[in-house]
Protein backbone atom coordinates (compact mmCIF):
# COMPACT_ATOMS: atom_id res chain seq x y z
CA UNK A 1 0.00 0.00 0.00
CA UNK A 2 1.33 3.49 -1.23
CA UNK A 3 1.00 6.37 0.16
CA UNK A 4 0.67 9.81 -1.85
CA UNK A 5 1.69 13.20 -0.37
CA UNK A 6 -0.83 15.62 -0.94
CA UNK A 7 -0.30 18.56 -2.72
CA UNK A 8 -0.56 21.91 -0.98
CA UNK A 9 -0.41 25.10 -2.59
CA UNK A 10 1.66 27.07 0.00
CA UNK A 11 2.01 30.09 -2.18
CA UNK A 12 -1.86 30.46 -1.91
CA UNK A 13 -2.13 30.06 1.66
CA UNK A 14 0.58 32.58 2.43
CA UNK A 15 -1.70 35.10 4.62
CA UNK A 16 -2.71 32.43 6.87
CA UNK A 17 0.81 31.10 7.39
CA UNK A 18 2.00 34.32 8.15
CA UNK A 19 -0.35 35.49 10.94
CA UNK A 20 -0.87 31.90 12.33
CA UNK A 21 2.84 31.18 12.46
CA UNK A 22 3.21 34.41 13.87
CA UNK A 23 0.54 33.59 16.71
CA UNK A 24 2.62 30.42 17.19
CA UNK A 25 5.84 32.31 17.54
CA UNK A 26 4.03 34.46 20.36
CA UNK A 27 3.68 31.19 22.23
CA UNK A 28 6.75 30.63 22.18
CA UNK A 29 7.92 33.83 23.33
CA UNK A 30 5.69 33.64 26.54
CA UNK A 31 7.80 30.16 27.49
CA UNK A 32 11.37 31.21 26.26
CA UNK A 33 11.82 35.17 26.30
CA UNK A 34 12.67 37.10 29.60
CA UNK A 35 9.61 38.75 30.55
CA UNK A 36 12.13 42.32 30.09
CA UNK A 37 11.91 42.28 26.62
CA UNK A 38 8.76 39.70 26.19
CA UNK A 39 6.43 43.26 25.07
CA UNK A 40 8.67 44.49 23.13
CA UNK A 41 8.80 40.61 20.84
CA UNK A 42 5.52 40.19 21.07
CA UNK A 43 4.75 43.93 19.41
CA UNK A 44 7.31 43.29 16.68
CA UNK A 45 5.15 40.09 16.19
CA UNK A 46 1.87 41.60 16.17
CA UNK A 47 2.46 44.42 13.55
CA UNK A 48 4.83 42.04 11.53
CA UNK A 49 2.01 39.60 10.99
CA UNK A 50 -0.83 41.84 9.77
CA UNK A 51 1.93 43.64 7.51
CA UNK A 52 3.16 40.27 5.90
CA UNK A 53 -0.44 39.10 5.33
CA UNK A 54 -1.49 42.59 3.63
CA UNK A 55 2.08 42.36 1.11
CA UNK A 56 0.81 38.01 0.91
CA UNK A 57 -2.73 39.35 -0.38
CA UNK A 58 -1.26 42.29 -2.70
CA UNK A 59 1.14 39.36 -4.23
CA UNK A 60 -1.38 37.02 -5.29
CA UNK A 61 -3.75 39.79 -6.10
CA UNK A 62 -2.50 39.52 -10.29
CA UNK A 63 -2.46 35.97 -10.12
CA UNK A 64 -6.05 35.62 -9.01
CA UNK A 65 -7.25 38.62 -11.20
CA UNK A 66 -6.49 36.67 -14.27
CA UNK A 67 -7.02 33.15 -13.76
CA UNK A 68 -10.23 33.54 -11.05
CA UNK A 69 -8.39 31.72 -8.06
CA UNK A 70 -7.83 28.36 -6.82
CA UNK A 71 -8.63 25.41 -4.87
CA UNK A 72 -6.59 24.58 -2.10
CA UNK A 73 -6.30 21.65 -0.11
CA UNK A 74 -8.28 19.55 -2.01
CA UNK A 75 -10.95 22.01 -2.36
CA UNK A 76 -11.26 22.68 1.29
CA UNK A 77 -10.27 26.07 0.86
CA UNK A 78 -10.92 28.53 -1.80
CA UNK A 79 -8.51 31.39 -2.73
CA UNK A 80 -10.54 33.73 -5.67
CA UNK A 81 -11.11 37.54 -5.24
CA UNK A 82 -13.79 37.81 -2.99
CA UNK A 83 -10.77 35.48 -0.88
CA UNK A 84 -8.51 37.82 -1.36
CA UNK A 85 -10.33 41.21 -0.74
CA UNK A 86 -11.54 39.87 2.79
CA UNK A 87 -8.34 38.68 3.64
CA UNK A 88 -7.27 42.03 2.86
CA UNK A 89 -9.57 43.91 4.75
CA UNK A 90 -9.26 41.39 8.02
CA UNK A 91 -5.44 41.89 8.16
CA UNK A 92 -5.82 46.05 7.48
CA UNK A 93 -8.35 45.73 10.58
CA UNK A 94 -6.31 43.94 12.41
CA UNK A 95 -2.94 45.86 12.12
CA UNK A 96 -5.09 48.93 13.22
CA UNK A 97 -7.22 47.15 15.91
CA UNK A 98 -3.43 45.84 17.38
CA UNK A 99 -2.51 49.53 17.23
CA UNK A 100 -5.26 50.66 19.90
CA UNK A 101 -4.50 46.94 21.48
CA UNK A 102 -1.03 47.95 22.23
CA UNK A 103 -1.43 51.43 23.81
CA UNK A 104 -0.78 52.49 27.03
CA UNK A 105 -2.45 55.38 28.50
CA UNK A 106 -0.24 58.38 30.63
CA UNK A 107 -1.19 55.85 33.66
CA UNK A 108 1.26 53.43 32.36
CA UNK A 109 -1.38 50.80 31.97
CA UNK A 110 -2.90 49.26 28.73
CA UNK A 111 -6.28 47.98 29.03
CA UNK A 112 -5.96 44.12 30.59
CA UNK A 113 -6.04 42.85 34.02
CA UNK A 114 -2.47 42.54 35.33
CA UNK A 115 -3.72 38.84 36.06
CA UNK A 116 -6.43 37.78 34.30
CA UNK A 117 -7.40 34.62 36.12
CA UNK A 118 -7.21 36.18 39.72
CA UNK A 119 -10.02 36.71 41.60
CA UNK A 120 -11.46 40.46 40.93
CA UNK A 121 -10.92 42.60 44.21
CA UNK A 122 -8.35 39.80 45.80
CA UNK A 123 -4.93 40.31 47.21
CA UNK A 124 -3.33 38.76 44.55
CA UNK A 125 -4.74 40.98 42.14
CA UNK A 126 -3.93 44.36 43.57
CA UNK A 127 -0.13 42.89 43.98
CA UNK A 128 -0.41 41.96 40.42
CA UNK A 129 -1.47 46.08 39.79
CA UNK A 130 1.28 47.64 42.12
CA UNK A 131 4.02 45.21 40.59
CA UNK A 132 2.73 46.83 37.18
CA UNK A 133 2.35 43.12 35.41
CA UNK A 134 1.35 43.29 32.07
CA UNK A 135 -1.11 40.24 29.87
CA UNK A 136 1.32 39.75 26.75
CA UNK A 137 -0.29 36.82 25.58
CA UNK A 138 -2.99 39.05 24.46
CA UNK A 139 -1.36 39.14 21.36
CA UNK A 140 -0.51 35.95 20.38
CA UNK A 141 -4.60 35.12 21.21
CA UNK A 142 -5.49 38.21 18.76
CA UNK A 143 -3.21 36.91 15.90
CA UNK A 144 -5.21 33.46 16.31
CA UNK A 145 -8.01 35.06 16.41
CA UNK A 146 -7.19 36.73 13.43
CA UNK A 147 -5.59 33.53 11.55
CA UNK A 148 -9.13 32.02 11.90
CA UNK A 149 -11.16 35.06 9.62
CA UNK A 150 -8.21 34.66 7.70
CA UNK A 151 -9.33 31.08 6.91
CA UNK A 152 -13.37 31.97 7.94
CA UNK A 153 -14.62 33.43 4.73
CA UNK A 154 -11.97 31.00 2.20
CA UNK A 155 -13.81 28.02 3.28
CA UNK A 156 -15.17 25.75 0.94
CA UNK A 157 -16.14 22.65 2.88
CA UNK A 158 -18.60 22.69 6.27
CA UNK A 159 -16.39 21.40 8.28
CA UNK A 160 -13.07 23.94 7.55
CA UNK A 161 -15.96 26.47 8.21
CA UNK A 162 -16.72 24.55 11.68
CA UNK A 163 -12.87 24.11 12.41
CA UNK A 164 -12.36 28.36 11.44
CA UNK A 165 -15.51 29.46 13.27
CA UNK A 166 -13.72 27.78 16.67
CA UNK A 167 -10.23 28.63 15.77
CA UNK A 168 -11.32 32.85 16.10
CA UNK A 169 -14.04 32.08 18.84
CA UNK A 170 -12.18 30.64 21.40
CA UNK A 171 -9.28 33.74 22.05
CA UNK A 172 -12.36 35.80 21.59
CA UNK A 173 -13.75 34.54 24.80
CA UNK A 174 -10.66 34.28 26.50
CA UNK A 175 -9.75 38.41 25.86
CA UNK A 176 -13.70 39.02 26.30
CA UNK A 177 -12.73 38.59 30.32
CA UNK A 178 -9.61 40.05 30.72
CA UNK A 179 -10.08 43.81 30.97
CA UNK A 180 -8.73 45.71 33.68
CA UNK A 181 -11.64 47.74 35.26
CA UNK A 182 -15.21 46.41 35.76
CA UNK A 183 -13.72 42.71 36.32
CA UNK A 184 -16.68 41.68 36.77
CA UNK A 185 -18.82 42.70 34.04
CA UNK A 186 -15.84 41.44 32.10
CA UNK A 187 -16.10 38.47 33.24
CA UNK A 188 -19.59 37.94 32.88
CA UNK A 189 -19.43 39.14 29.50
CA UNK A 190 -17.51 36.28 28.72
CA UNK A 191 -18.72 33.87 30.30
CA UNK A 192 -22.03 34.81 28.31
CA UNK A 193 -20.20 35.21 24.67
CA UNK A 194 -18.69 31.11 25.63
CA UNK A 195 -21.85 29.83 26.44
CA UNK A 196 -24.24 31.61 23.74
CA UNK A 197 -21.06 30.82 21.15
CA UNK A 198 -21.34 26.96 21.96
CA UNK A 199 -24.85 26.88 21.64
CA UNK A 200 -24.85 28.46 18.08
CA UNK A 201 -21.53 26.39 17.25
CA UNK A 202 -23.89 23.42 18.42
CA UNK A 203 -26.28 24.56 16.00
CA UNK A 204 -24.31 24.72 13.26
CA UNK A 205 -22.54 21.14 13.46
CA UNK A 206 -26.30 19.70 13.74
CA UNK A 207 -26.77 21.74 10.71
CA UNK A 208 -23.70 20.73 8.50
CA UNK A 209 -24.82 16.66 9.86
CA UNK A 210 -28.43 17.01 8.04
CA UNK A 211 -26.71 18.49 4.80
CA UNK A 212 -24.54 15.84 4.62
CA UNK A 213 -27.15 13.11 5.61
CA UNK A 214 -28.60 14.78 2.43
CA UNK A 215 -25.96 15.48 0.02
CA UNK A 216 -23.51 12.63 1.06
CA UNK A 217 -21.03 15.92 0.77
CA UNK A 218 -19.28 18.59 2.70
CA UNK A 219 -18.23 19.93 -0.24
CA UNK A 220 -19.60 23.70 -1.12
CA UNK A 221 -20.07 22.59 -5.11
CA UNK A 222 -20.83 18.90 -4.43
CA UNK A 223 -23.56 20.11 -2.10
CA UNK A 224 -24.86 22.91 -4.61
CA UNK A 225 -25.31 20.27 -7.25
CA UNK A 226 -27.24 18.05 -5.04
CA UNK A 227 -29.97 20.72 -4.24
CA UNK A 228 -30.41 21.01 -7.98
CA UNK A 229 -31.79 18.07 -8.18
CA UNK A 230 -34.81 17.52 -6.43
CA UNK A 231 -35.83 14.39 -3.86
CA UNK A 232 -37.79 13.10 -0.85
CA UNK A 233 -35.21 14.70 1.29
CA UNK A 234 -35.45 18.03 0.62
CA UNK A 235 -36.83 18.86 3.88
CA UNK A 236 -33.93 17.87 5.40
CA UNK A 237 -31.73 20.01 3.31
CA UNK A 238 -33.68 23.27 4.10
CA UNK A 239 -33.30 22.44 7.82
CA UNK A 240 -29.99 22.00 7.75
CA UNK A 241 -29.41 25.15 5.75
CA UNK A 242 -31.40 27.14 8.16
CA UNK A 243 -29.26 25.61 11.06
CA UNK A 244 -26.28 26.09 9.30
CA UNK A 245 -27.05 29.67 8.86
CA UNK A 246 -28.30 30.30 11.99
CA UNK A 247 -24.76 29.67 12.82
CA UNK A 248 -23.33 32.01 10.93
CA UNK A 249 -26.05 35.22 11.67
CA UNK A 250 -25.23 34.60 15.60
CA UNK A 251 -21.60 35.51 14.86
CA UNK A 252 -22.41 38.92 12.33
CA UNK A 253 -25.16 39.39 15.79
CA UNK A 254 -28.21 39.56 13.32
CA UNK A 255 -31.68 39.11 15.38
CA UNK A 256 -32.83 37.25 17.14
CA UNK A 257 -29.10 35.57 17.48
CA UNK A 258 -28.14 39.11 18.50
CA UNK A 259 -28.82 38.71 22.47
CA UNK A 260 -25.03 38.45 23.61
CA UNK A 261 -23.91 41.14 21.25
CA UNK A 262 -24.81 44.60 24.02
CA UNK A 263 -23.55 42.48 26.60
CA UNK A 264 -19.93 41.26 25.35
CA UNK A 265 -19.60 44.68 23.19
CA UNK A 266 -19.61 46.48 27.06
CA UNK A 267 -17.59 44.06 29.14
CA UNK A 268 -15.17 42.96 26.83
CA UNK A 269 -11.88 45.96 26.87
CA UNK A 270 -12.53 48.59 24.64
CA UNK A 271 -9.74 48.03 22.25
CA UNK A 272 -11.21 44.09 21.65
CA UNK A 273 -14.12 45.30 21.11
CA UNK A 274 -13.21 47.56 18.61
CA UNK A 275 -11.38 44.22 16.84
CA UNK A 276 -13.98 42.05 17.76
CA UNK A 277 -16.59 44.65 16.43
CA UNK A 278 -14.82 45.22 13.05
CA UNK A 279 -12.70 42.32 12.05
CA UNK A 280 -14.99 39.20 13.56
CA UNK A 281 -18.35 40.90 11.26
CA UNK A 282 -15.86 41.50 8.17
CA UNK A 283 -15.01 37.20 8.45
CA UNK A 284 -18.13 36.58 8.89
CA UNK A 285 -20.48 38.04 6.99
CA UNK A 286 -17.67 36.89 4.13
CA UNK A 287 -18.30 33.02 5.17
CA UNK A 288 -22.06 33.93 4.70
CA UNK A 289 -21.78 35.33 1.55
CA UNK A 290 -20.33 32.73 -0.24
CA UNK A 291 -22.45 29.73 1.34
CA UNK A 292 -25.35 32.16 0.44
CA UNK A 293 -24.01 33.02 -3.21
CA UNK A 294 -22.41 29.26 -4.03
CA UNK A 295 -24.64 26.75 -2.04
CA UNK A 296 -28.11 27.92 -1.83
CA UNK A 297 -29.18 29.86 -4.37
CA UNK A 298 -31.91 26.66 -5.54
CA UNK A 299 -33.30 27.44 -1.62
CA UNK A 300 -33.83 30.42 -2.79
CA UNK A 301 -37.52 30.71 -2.71
CA UNK A 302 -37.49 28.62 0.25
CA UNK A 303 -35.28 30.63 2.39
CA UNK A 304 -36.38 33.96 1.19
CA UNK A 305 -39.37 34.15 3.99
CA UNK A 306 -36.42 33.39 6.68
CA UNK A 307 -33.83 36.13 5.47
CA UNK A 308 -35.68 38.77 4.52
CA UNK A 309 -37.39 38.22 8.03
CA UNK A 310 -34.18 38.51 9.48
CA UNK A 311 -32.94 40.74 7.66
CA UNK A 312 -36.02 43.26 8.62
CA UNK A 313 -36.39 42.53 12.56
CA UNK A 314 -32.49 43.32 12.68
CA UNK A 315 -32.69 46.45 11.40
CA UNK A 316 -35.49 47.26 13.28
CA UNK A 317 -34.04 46.18 16.60
CA UNK A 318 -30.84 47.69 16.23
CA UNK A 319 -32.34 50.65 15.62
CA UNK A 320 -35.09 51.63 17.85
CA UNK A 321 -33.29 49.43 21.18
CA UNK A 322 -30.16 52.17 20.24
CA UNK A 323 -32.16 55.04 21.05
CA UNK A 324 -32.98 53.88 24.58
CA UNK A 325 -29.48 53.03 25.70
CA UNK A 326 -27.05 55.54 27.80
CA UNK A 327 -23.69 53.65 27.39
CA UNK A 328 -21.51 54.62 24.67
CA UNK A 329 -20.35 50.78 23.97
CA UNK A 330 -24.19 49.49 24.00
CA UNK A 331 -25.12 52.08 21.58
CA UNK A 332 -22.03 51.36 19.32
CA UNK A 333 -23.29 47.78 20.08
CA UNK A 334 -26.55 48.12 18.68
CA UNK A 335 -25.68 50.08 15.59
CA UNK A 336 -23.36 47.47 14.98
CA UNK A 337 -26.73 44.75 14.67
CA UNK A 338 -28.33 47.75 12.64
CA UNK A 339 -25.66 47.49 10.00
CA UNK A 340 -25.87 43.64 10.63
CA UNK A 341 -29.10 44.30 8.55
CA UNK A 342 -27.98 46.87 6.16
CA UNK A 343 -25.30 44.54 4.94
CA UNK A 344 -28.19 41.37 4.76
CA UNK A 345 -30.05 43.09 2.61
CA UNK A 346 -27.08 42.84 -0.34
CA UNK A 347 -26.76 38.89 0.46
CA UNK A 348 -30.48 38.27 0.37
CA UNK A 349 -30.69 39.99 -2.79
CA UNK A 350 -28.88 37.42 -4.61
CA UNK A 351 -27.26 40.23 -7.10
CA UNK A 352 -23.87 40.19 -9.17
CA UNK A 353 -23.30 43.45 -7.76
CA UNK A 354 -24.02 42.11 -4.40
CA UNK A 355 -21.31 41.04 -3.61
CA UNK A 356 -18.78 43.80 -4.28
CA UNK A 357 -21.30 46.42 -2.95
CA UNK A 358 -21.04 44.21 0.90
CA UNK A 359 -17.45 43.41 0.17
CA UNK A 360 -16.86 47.46 0.37
CA UNK A 361 -19.58 48.16 3.19
CA UNK A 362 -17.49 45.49 5.44
CA UNK A 363 -14.18 47.50 4.58
CA UNK A 364 -15.83 51.33 5.19
CA UNK A 365 -18.03 49.52 8.51
CA UNK A 366 -14.74 48.19 9.86
CA UNK A 367 -12.69 51.17 9.47
CA UNK A 368 -14.72 53.54 11.01
CA UNK A 369 -15.68 50.83 14.21
CA UNK A 370 -12.16 50.44 14.88
CA UNK A 371 -11.91 54.14 14.61
CA UNK A 372 -14.79 54.56 17.09
CA UNK A 373 -13.65 52.22 19.50
CA UNK A 374 -10.24 53.98 19.59
CA UNK A 375 -11.81 57.14 20.69
CA UNK A 376 -13.82 55.50 23.47
CA UNK A 377 -11.06 54.17 24.98
CA UNK A 378 -9.11 57.28 25.21
CA UNK A 379 -12.23 59.14 27.20
CA UNK A 380 -12.02 58.75 30.53
CA UNK A 381 -12.68 59.79 34.13
CA UNK A 382 -10.94 61.70 36.56
CA UNK A 383 -10.98 62.02 40.18
CA UNK A 384 -12.23 65.40 41.35
CA UNK A 385 -9.50 65.53 43.84
CA UNK A 386 -6.28 67.94 43.79
CA UNK A 387 -4.00 65.48 41.90
CA UNK A 388 -2.34 66.00 38.98
CA UNK A 389 -0.40 63.00 38.66
CA UNK A 390 -2.74 60.67 35.47
CA UNK A 391 -1.54 57.32 37.66
CA UNK A 392 -3.74 57.76 40.28
CA UNK A 393 -6.34 60.83 39.47
CA UNK A 394 -7.17 58.92 35.92
CA UNK A 395 -10.03 56.22 36.70
CA UNK A 396 -12.16 54.05 34.14
CA UNK A 397 -13.29 55.00 30.54
CA UNK A 398 -16.34 57.25 30.72
CA UNK A 399 -19.21 55.29 28.74
CA UNK A 400 -21.82 56.78 30.12
CA UNK A 401 -23.61 59.05 27.80
CA UNK A 402 -23.65 62.44 30.39
CA UNK A 403 -19.90 62.08 30.59
CA UNK A 404 -19.53 62.79 27.18
CA UNK A 405 -21.13 66.41 27.50
CA UNK A 406 -19.18 69.12 26.35
CA UNK A 407 -16.44 67.12 25.12
CA UNK A 408 -16.21 68.95 21.75
CA UNK A 409 -15.28 72.30 24.09
CA UNK A 410 -12.42 70.64 26.09
CA UNK A 411 -11.13 68.19 23.60
CA UNK A 412 -12.17 69.18 20.04
CA UNK A 413 -10.20 67.32 18.04
CA UNK A 414 -10.67 64.05 19.35
CA UNK A 415 -14.37 64.91 19.21
CA UNK A 416 -14.48 66.05 15.69
CA UNK A 417 -12.96 62.72 14.65
CA UNK A 418 -15.48 60.63 16.74
CA UNK A 419 -18.38 62.87 15.08
CA UNK A 420 -16.82 62.26 11.55
CA UNK A 421 -17.32 57.70 12.72
CA UNK A 422 -21.09 58.85 13.73
CA UNK A 423 -21.74 60.63 10.61
CA UNK A 424 -20.28 57.52 8.53
CA UNK A 425 -21.92 55.12 10.52
CA UNK A 426 -25.50 57.47 10.10
CA UNK A 427 -24.76 57.06 6.05
CA UNK A 428 -24.28 61.10 5.53
CA UNK A 429 -22.79 61.87 2.07
CA UNK A 430 -19.29 62.64 1.91
CA UNK A 431 -18.28 60.04 4.50
CA UNK A 432 -17.85 56.15 3.27
CA UNK A 433 -20.59 55.08 5.21
CA UNK A 434 -23.10 56.54 2.46
CA UNK A 435 -21.26 54.92 -0.50
CA UNK A 436 -21.64 51.80 1.69
CA UNK A 437 -25.43 51.97 2.12
CA UNK A 438 -26.08 53.23 -1.31
CA UNK A 439 -24.18 50.42 -2.96
CA UNK A 440 -25.93 47.30 -0.65
CA UNK A 441 -29.26 49.09 -1.15
CA UNK A 442 -28.95 49.61 -4.87
CA UNK A 443 -27.99 46.07 -5.00
CA UNK A 444 -31.14 45.06 -3.43
CA UNK A 445 -33.29 46.73 -5.57
CA UNK A 446 -31.69 45.25 -8.55
CA UNK A 447 -32.25 42.19 -7.16
CA UNK A 448 -35.77 42.35 -6.51
CA UNK A 449 -35.71 42.95 -3.03
CA UNK A 450 -37.21 46.76 -3.03
CA UNK A 451 -38.70 46.23 0.46
CA UNK A 452 -36.00 45.59 2.01
CA UNK A 453 -33.63 48.40 1.14
CA UNK A 454 -36.53 50.77 1.71
CA UNK A 455 -37.13 49.51 5.11
CA UNK A 456 -32.65 50.24 5.41
CA UNK A 457 -33.35 53.69 4.08
CA UNK A 458 -36.65 54.35 6.89
CA UNK A 459 -33.69 52.43 9.53
CA UNK A 460 -31.07 54.88 8.76
CA UNK A 461 -33.30 57.40 8.92
CA UNK A 462 -34.45 56.69 12.40
CA UNK A 463 -30.55 55.78 13.46
CA UNK A 464 -29.37 59.24 12.35
CA UNK A 465 -31.02 60.71 15.52
CA UNK A 466 -29.24 58.48 18.04
CA UNK A 467 -25.23 59.16 15.79
CA UNK A 468 -26.88 62.88 15.93
CA UNK A 469 -27.82 63.08 19.28
CA UNK A 470 -24.29 62.36 20.73
CA UNK A 471 -22.94 65.19 18.61
CA UNK A 472 -24.97 67.43 19.84
CA UNK A 473 -24.11 66.54 23.50
CA UNK A 474 -20.54 66.71 22.87
CA UNK A 475 -21.20 70.39 21.33
CA UNK A 476 -24.11 71.74 22.57
CA UNK A 477 -24.61 70.60 25.82
CA UNK A 478 -22.80 71.78 29.29
CA UNK A 479 -20.53 69.51 31.19
CA UNK A 480 -22.91 67.18 33.79
CA UNK A 481 -22.87 69.10 37.02
CA UNK A 482 -24.26 65.36 38.75
CA UNK A 483 -20.53 63.70 39.77
CA UNK A 484 -19.38 60.83 37.32
CA UNK A 485 -17.44 59.02 39.53
CA UNK A 486 -20.84 57.53 40.93
CA UNK A 487 -22.61 56.02 38.10
CA UNK A 488 -21.26 52.51 37.76
CA UNK A 489 -22.42 52.35 41.77
CA UNK A 490 -25.33 53.95 40.77
CA UNK A 491 -26.90 51.94 37.67
CA UNK A 492 -25.49 48.84 40.04
CA UNK A 493 -28.07 49.94 42.65
CA UNK A 494 -30.52 50.46 40.51
CA UNK A 495 -30.90 54.11 40.92
CA UNK A 496 -31.00 56.63 37.62
CA UNK A 497 -27.41 57.74 36.19
CA UNK A 498 -28.90 61.00 35.54
CA UNK A 499 -29.84 61.64 38.85
CA UNK A 500 -27.34 63.69 41.21
CA UNK A 501 -25.67 62.17 44.48
CA UNK A 502 -26.18 63.37 47.36
CA UNK A 503 -23.75 63.60 50.14
CA UNK A 504 -22.83 60.54 52.29
CA UNK A 505 -24.14 61.66 55.84
CA UNK A 506 -22.16 60.93 59.03
CA UNK A 507 -22.97 61.02 62.59
CA UNK A 508 -20.51 62.55 64.70
CA UNK A 509 -20.79 61.44 68.11
CA UNK A 510 -19.44 63.43 71.37
CA UNK A 511 -19.69 63.43 74.86
CA UNK A 512 -20.48 66.38 76.85
CA UNK A 513 -18.81 67.54 80.05
CA UNK A 514 -21.93 66.18 81.71
CA UNK A 515 -21.47 62.51 80.31
CA UNK A 516 -24.48 63.35 77.78
CA UNK A 517 -23.89 62.31 74.42
CA UNK A 518 -24.18 65.05 71.92
CA UNK A 519 -24.80 63.82 68.61
CA UNK A 520 -23.87 65.75 65.18
CA UNK A 521 -25.11 65.07 61.64
CA UNK A 522 -22.07 65.87 59.06
CA UNK A 523 -22.18 65.89 55.73
CA UNK A 524 -19.57 64.51 53.64
CA UNK A 525 -19.18 65.35 49.97
CA UNK A 526 -19.72 62.72 47.84
CA UNK A 527 -16.38 61.85 45.70
CA UNK A 528 -16.86 64.07 42.33
CA UNK A 529 -15.20 63.37 38.28
CA UNK A 530 -14.70 65.26 35.50
CA UNK A 531 -14.25 63.73 32.15
CA UNK A 532 -11.00 63.70 30.03
CA UNK A 533 -9.11 62.45 27.26
CA UNK A 534 -6.03 60.74 28.70
CA UNK A 535 -2.79 60.62 26.77
CA UNK A 536 -1.19 57.72 25.54
CA UNK A 537 1.96 56.48 24.19
CA UNK A 538 0.31 57.35 20.56
CA UNK A 539 -0.39 53.64 19.28
CA UNK A 540 -4.27 54.49 19.73
CA UNK A 541 -3.93 58.20 18.03
CA UNK A 542 -2.41 57.04 15.38
CA UNK A 543 -4.91 54.08 14.38
CA UNK A 544 -7.81 56.57 14.94
CA UNK A 545 -6.12 59.29 12.27
CA UNK A 546 -5.70 56.38 9.47
CA UNK A 547 -9.35 55.45 10.03
CA UNK A 548 -10.73 59.40 9.86
CA UNK A 549 -8.68 59.50 6.85
CA UNK A 550 -9.92 56.69 5.10
CA UNK A 551 -13.12 57.11 6.26
CA UNK A 552 -13.23 60.82 4.20
CA UNK A 553 -11.10 59.35 1.49
CA UNK A 554 -13.87 56.57 0.93
CA UNK A 555 -16.65 58.80 1.50
CA UNK A 556 -15.03 61.46 -1.06
CA UNK A 557 -13.01 59.12 -3.79
CA UNK A 558 -14.61 55.37 -3.43
CA UNK A 559 -14.51 54.52 -7.33
CA UNK A 560 -11.20 53.33 -7.55
CA UNK A 561 -11.56 50.75 -4.60
CA UNK A 562 -14.78 49.90 -5.52
CA UNK A 563 -13.36 49.23 -9.27
CA UNK A 564 -10.73 47.13 -7.89
CA UNK A 565 -13.12 45.06 -6.03
CA UNK A 566 -15.59 44.65 -8.77
CA UNK A 567 -13.18 43.38 -10.83
CA UNK A 568 -12.40 40.03 -8.54
CA UNK A 569 -15.80 40.61 -6.79
CA UNK A 570 -16.61 36.64 -8.29
CA UNK A 571 -16.72 33.36 -6.70
CA UNK A 572 -15.69 30.15 -8.06
CA UNK A 573 -18.23 27.37 -8.28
Amino acid sequence: MSFTAPEIAWGALTPVVVMLGAAVLGVLVEAFVPERARRGTQLVLAFAAPVGAIIAVAALWSGVAEDGGTDVLGGSLVVDGPTLVLQGVIAALTLLSVLVIADRTATGEDAFAPTAASVPGSDYEEVARRRGLTQTEVYPLVLFAAGGMLIFPATADLLTLFVALEVLSLPLYLLTGMARRRRLLSQEASLKYFLLGAFASALMIFGVALVYGYSGSLRFSEIAQATATPSGLDSLLLVGTVLVLAGLLFKVGAVPFHMWTPDVYQGAPTPITGFMAACTKVAAFGALLRFYYTVVPGLQWDLDAVMWTVAIATMVVGTVVALVQTDIKRVLAYSSIAHAGFVLTGIVALEGSGISAVLFYLLVYGVATVGAFGVVWLVRERSGADDDDPRTSVLGEATHLSQWAGLGRTHPGLAAVFALFLLSFAGIPLTAGFIGKFAVFSAAVDGGAWPLALVGVLSSAAAAFFYVRIIVLMYFTDPAEAPAATVADDEAAGASPAEPVSPVEEIDVAVAPDGSAVATLVAVPAPTTTTTVVPSEGLAVVAIGVCAILTVVLGVFPTPVLDLIGDVAQFLP
